[in-house]
């Protein structure tokens, strides 16, 4: 009875969806749901161990430091339709020792190949050619993004290929509630409906090459630049499918905040100077943006909207099959990915909830994927996290007990914006409330 409900409000059919009646529907007395009850418990005592950080770290950073590392020791390769899984890692170890390999589809049959050292890609790199074209000439720009080539192929035309695609999208919602049927009880289909629908491992890793990849681009221009991922990417909400944020940090760039030298003189570099910092930026996606059209690999259906609020490079990643968007330095981006990632690690009720009800958005015509008057995820996901601090007791904390918990390293202040809010996950004490979502 459960489950038919749930599928009844989640099919299409029009805007006079039950939004009224969310209390009702997503939270029910413990004492009905006494297994679930306890296994809200343990997701509650488990959380911190689960963040797998130290008593001062900061689990948001580390992650993002670890996966664009990972990155670097990372090479995406176009495969050929037939390929032999064991001969192409048999061939590719031969450049060192490989960590992980995943097979995913976006306009040809890809690679994402990592190894353990980073040394490994400059050998690969030494041992792959330009190649060349009759009648047309090639930008020798040199990329982590190769082409696999057979020398032989009638050596492999009786080879069955023996390799596995990921999926890299979200399944159709027809197929959803059909998966969301098996379940027993509304609470079921919750976390069912997250477990399918959030990023995978694997995406997750191909999101940070992408971004390690066009951070080489960047590079060429400001050697000490990063590239990092923002929003859904990162803070925990991503949907399969979702674009890919990014901004350029050159923040980071020794000299910046150096004090003058000891002695009678001090050098400095000499630099062209502009208006303000808005132009910029402008000028910096101005000029990555043209170089991203000119010279990336993949890149295709560049746009420099630079008159934006926040200007940015747009443009579609062929061998990922992710929409892109650039900005530079968009500090404040980052910092609500962390607070939204800190939310979603608090509790698992949080991620399921969010999930849910954009989903029940989308199938409503409430959100769109098409620029437009309509509310934004981000909007109705900021909705959820102030329903749940309603809940008595709260589920979650509110921003400002956030920033009571702060300490010294915590306090930040950009563009003006008093951003401070704790980052060490286990100064948060557990929430006493254990409703269920069903």
């Amino acid at each position: 009875m459960a489950a038919s409900l749930w599928m009844c409000r989640l099919r299409p059919r029009g805007l006079k969806g039950p939004l009224k009646s969310i209390d009702n529907l997503c939270f029910k007395s413990q004492s009905k749901h006494s297994s679930s009850s306890v296994l809200v418990k343990s997701e509650i005592a488990q959380r911190k161990d689960q963040t797998g950080t130290t008593a001062e770290g900061n689990p948001f950073y580390v992650l993002q430091e670890e996966r664009l590392e990972q990155a670097e020791r990372s090479v995406l390769i176009n495969c050929p339709p037939k390929i032999n899984e064991k001969k192409l890692l048999k061939h590719l170890s031969s450049h060192g020792e490989i960590n992980t390999c995943f097979f995913y589809e976006s306009f040809g049959t890809y690679a994402v190949v990592e190894f353990s050292k980073k040394e490994s890609i400059a050998s690969l790199q030494e041992g792959t050619i330009i190649p060349s074209i009759q009648h047309e000439a090639t930008v020798p720009f040199k990329s982590r993004l190769v082409s696999l080539k057979l020398n032989n192929p009638g050596d492999l035309s009786s080879v069955p290929s023996s390799i596995q695609c990921l999926r890299q999208s979200a399944i159709p919602i027809n197929e959803l509630v059909q998966r969301l049927s098996g379940a027993d009880t509304i609470d079921q289909q919750l976390y069912k409906l997250t477990e399918t629908y959030q990023l995978t491992e694997d995406n997750v890793r191909l999101r940070f090459l992408v971004c390690s990849l066009l951070k080489d681009i960047a590079a060429a221009y400001f050697p000490e630049c990063t590239v990092k991922l923002f929003g859904s990417s990162v803070n925990g909400f991503g949907k399969l499918g979702c674009d890919l944020d990014m901004f350029l940090d050159l923040d980071g760039i020794s000299g910046r905040k150096s004090k003058k030298t000891a002695g009678p003189f001090t050098l400095e570099y000499q630099m062209k100077r502009v208006s303000s910092e808005r132009a910029a930026t402008q000028k910096i996606l101005s000029v990555i943006g043209e170089c991203i059209d000119q010279f990336g690999p993949g890149c295709v259906g560049v746009q420099k909207i630079l008159n934006a609020r926040c200007p940015l490079v747009r443009f579609a990643h062929q061998p990922s099959g992710f929409q892109c968007d650039l900005t530079a330095n968009n500090r404040i981006a980052i910092k609500s990915s962390e607070l939204l990632y800190l939310y979603g690690s608090l509790d698992a009720r949080v991620r399921a909830l969010v999930f849910t009800v954009r989903c029940w958005a989308r199938a409503h015509a409430i959100t769109s994927s098409i620029p437009g008057a309509w509310i934004t995820n981000f909007s109705l996901t900021m909705m959820v996290i102030f329903f749940l601090q309603k809940r008595d007791p709260p589920i979650i904390p509110t921003l400002d007990q956030l920033k009571g918990l702060a300490g010294p390293t915590d306090k930040q202040l950009i563009e003006g914006h008093d951003c401070t809010f704790v980052s060490n996950i286990n100064r948060i004490n557990t929430t006493e409330n254990t409703e269920t979502l069903g």
